[in-house]
């Protein structure tokens, strides 16, 4: 008897060579980024803090846009990464739908965002940036944008919010590991970081506010370029090799999607993912493609389609996006890269639109479905991509239940190996 195939892995003769850029697939246009006084942004305001590469793929009209040879050859570090077929989980699960996993904790960073910080770095470094700046939730993308950077030759300074440096300082050791500087956010370095701890001495910090130092800094230096982990469409441009990837794998085993689950904070891995599967989708196909976030931070679920800043200071454009607010305050969950007030551009305008759904998810669901695939297949979930399990394994019970299985992808966009603690007092991994 053959053995079971538990991988797909493509060979690197078929990693991507472009990345797919979904603006042009949105059932309506997405509406213009606003200054605070109202009016349409143009590219001159996103120069002080972007290279004009990625102020052109922010708004590219372009299906298809090339990736430079330097980028491929960073990205074929580790990529393409494995699709996983979970049978061990769906046997703990005692369901017949078929469980894959997008499996990107395989990056150097242990992460999915990888994919754009490589890119982000080597346009910086083509534009003459010697220095960036930008934020991290949970750390994750605050660790591939100091790798990247390491690689590419330039200096980073990363803020990270607070509560997830006391939760995580691991991921400031590897950040500091490849000569980046890492401060607390809020920190004393930015006016922002000052007036936030002026009014609040104890804050655990925002993303949001995060955000609102980082561009406060780059803005006020020549040498110095803002870099960000999503929500841009250029961020999400660069991950959609996660789901040219997909759609390959699957088609080499006969197979087709039903429902594609990821985490969804920003929305770039949830927006790589299924990017590349919005104009199956518009043209009938069935698959539905779900967006998992926390309960304790419902932004797609229960926040209000508007125009907002995408930080707390207000330095950001106004954008066309889901939002809770930019003063909404998140509990102090360890899912740190999904404590985000609004969401992408490019995911709002397709949940606006009714082309995806979304879903929210208790962390008690969370951590019981990570100890069991913890126990099915030896795979530690990062908090954030437990959001995205959570909901896979409901969904596959469901359909057992109705007896109408399927195939179900979702991504594993990070480990959980340096986030222990959350798991320790979470309960589920005492004595």
């Amino acid at each position: 008897m053959p053995p079971i195939e538990n991988k797909i892995i493509l060979p690197k003769s078929e990693l991507p060579t472009s990345w797919y850029n979904v603006l042009p697939d949105l059932p309506e246009p997405l509406g213009p980024y606003l200054t605070p006084g109202g009016q349409p942004v143009s590219p001159s305001d996103l120069a002080g803090i972007f290279p004009q590469s990625l102020i052109e793929q922010e708004v590219s009209d372009r299906s298809v846009i090339q990736i430079p040879e330097p980028v491929l050859e960073a990205l074929s570090i580790w990529r393409p990464t494995p699709l996983v077929r979970a049978r061990r989980l769906e046997k703990a699960l005692g369901v017949s739908s078929r469980i894959y996993f997008k499996d990107e904790s395989v990056s150097p960073s242990g992460s999915h965002k990888s994919n754009t910080a490589m890119a982000q770095a080597y346009f910086n470094k083509e534009a003459g940036v010697t220095r960036l700046t930008t934020e991290t939730g949970a750390g994750q993308w605050g660790t591939a944008l100091a790798i990247a950077a390491k690689q590419f030759g330039i200096q980073a300074r990363v803020y990270m919010v607070k509560i997830s440096l006391e939760q995580k300082p691991y991921r400031k050791v590897i950040m500091n590991l490849m000569g980046a500087e890492v401060l607390p956010s809020p920190s004393q370095a930015t006016d922002a970081g000052r007036k936030a701890l002026a009014a609040n001495p104890d804050t655990l910090g925002t993303l949001g506010l995060a955000i609102s130092e980082a561009v406060e800094e780059a803005a006020g230096r020549s040498d110095t370029n803002y870099v960000l982990g999503s929500v841009l469409n250029h961020v999400i441009l660069h991950q959609t090799v996660i789901g040219q990837e997909v759609k390959k794998q699957l088609a080499s085993i006969g197979e087709k999607p039903n429902y594609l689950i990821a985490c969804h904070g920003g929305g770039s891995n949830f927006g790589g993912l299924v990017g590349p599967f919005v104009r199956d989708i518009l043209s009938g196909q069935k698959i539905a493609a779900i967006a998992v976030e926390p309960e304790s931070c419902p932004t797609l679920t229960k926040g209000e389609f508007k125009y907002d800043a995408g930080d707390t200071a207000g330095f950001t454009p106004l954008m066309p996006m889901y939002s809770l607010g930019t003063g909404f305050q998140p509990p102090a969950i360890h899912a740190g890269g999904l404590r985000y007030h609004g969401a992408a551009p490019i995911v709002s305008a397709l949940l606006k639109s009714k082309v995806i759904e979304a879903a929210s998810i208790s962390a008690e669901d969370c951590f019981k479905f990570a100890q069991i695939l913890a126990w099915s297949e030896y795979v530690i979930p990062a908090p954030e991509s437990a959001h995205a399990l959570a909901k896979t394994c409901l969904l596959a019970q469901e359909l057992e239940k109705n007896g109408t299985p399927g195939c179900l992808v979702f991504t594993l966009s990070g480990h959980g190996l340096l986030d222990l603690t959350a798991y320790q007092t979470s309960g589920v991994a005492n004595d």
